[in-house]
């Protein structure tokens, strides 16, 4: 078979696949097939695919399914990996003045967490350096948004999530509720670069091309109130090695954060406490019909 006879029949099949989600109900779900057929075609003569790679992707995509439970998304660390993630993050939401840039969920998120008071201290028997973290929740235009729900969580010292640890209690990770003023305080530890789970068939892939599982040391945040696009975003630690080489391509330079030193001393209760770093930022909430 001659490349352009090839071509020829190739189209047709294309076509012919195309054609037969041409009676979907749903107008939107017929636009995705058809172009991913197209797409999906396209790529398989772009690289002249074997056989043999084919029979290797439908492996790849089986173990993927095969490791997610859960507690562990395997699918989702794919689509952080190959930037996918990133893309339609960055497709759903475009930068609007006097708001903060979202990034990826990650594999960890597991709700519910439990909401704790304002000044709780969410590392438990975590070690670590202490961090207080002060926040203040805000519209685009610097009003104070009063009663959001402020999910965090984040790995432990040693670069492991609490549910990466078989019968670890929730630890690291809490819910809390702006006041008010919209502010909202809580103790943790400064989080470290860790690895992302490379004991699966995404840690072989990263491996194959000679890329490094690491991510820069970061808290997550996820943010909502009735009346705003819900937030997703990390807060990334300032001077970490890998800031410009994220695992998971996560990192936005508003993101980044510096820590400041404080001295042992006492707190606004009159209580004793020691040296440690601290970090204040300001949120801002995405309006709903400013959705893009």
């Amino acid at each position: 078979m001659t490349a352009q006879t090839l071509k020829s029949d190739a189209n047709a099949l294309t076509e012919e696949v195309v054609a037969s989600f041409a009676n979907a109900e749903n107008p939107r779900l017929r636009e995705v097939l058809q172009s991913l057929v197209r797409h999906l075609h396209a790529f398989a003569l772009d690289v002249n695919l074997s056989m043999s790679e084919w029979e290797t992707a439908i492996g790849f995509l089986t173990q993927t399914g095969h490791m997610c439970d859960d507690k562990r998304q395997e699918f989702i660390l794919l689509s952080d990996t190959l930037g996918f993630s990133m893309l339609v993050d960055a497709i759903n939401h475009r930068s609007m003045e006097g708001t903060t840039e979202t990034t990826v969920l990650g594999p960890f998120y597991v709700p519910p967490l439990k909401e704790r008071p304002h000044g709780s201290d969410i590392a438990g028997a975590s070690q670590g350096t202490p961090l207080h973290v002060s926040a203040q929740v805000l519209t685009p235009d610097g009003k104070p948004i009063a009663d959001a729900w402020v999910d965090v969580w984040q790995s432990d010292d040693d670069g492991y999530y609490d549910v990466q640890k078989p019968g670890q209690e929730e630890n690291l990770r809490a819910r809390f509720r702006t006041d008010a003023e919209g502010r909202l305080s809580f103790w943790s530890i400064v989080p470290t670069f860790y690895p992302i789970p490379h004991d699966g068939p995404v840690g072989k892939m990263l491996e194959a091309v000679g890329r490094h599982p690491y991510r820069p040391a970061h808290i997550h945040f996820m943010i909502g109130k009735d009346g705003y696009d819900t937030l997703v975003t990390h807060l990334f630690i300032a001077g970490d090695d890998y800031l410009h080489s994220d695992a998971v391509f996560g990192v936005k330079e508003q993101l980044i954060v510096n820590l400041t030193d404080e001295e042992a001393g006492w707190n606004a209760s009159g209580e004793r406490i020691g040296a440690h770093k601290s970090l204040d930022h300001t949120f801002g909430l995405r309006p709903a019909a400013a959705a893009s």
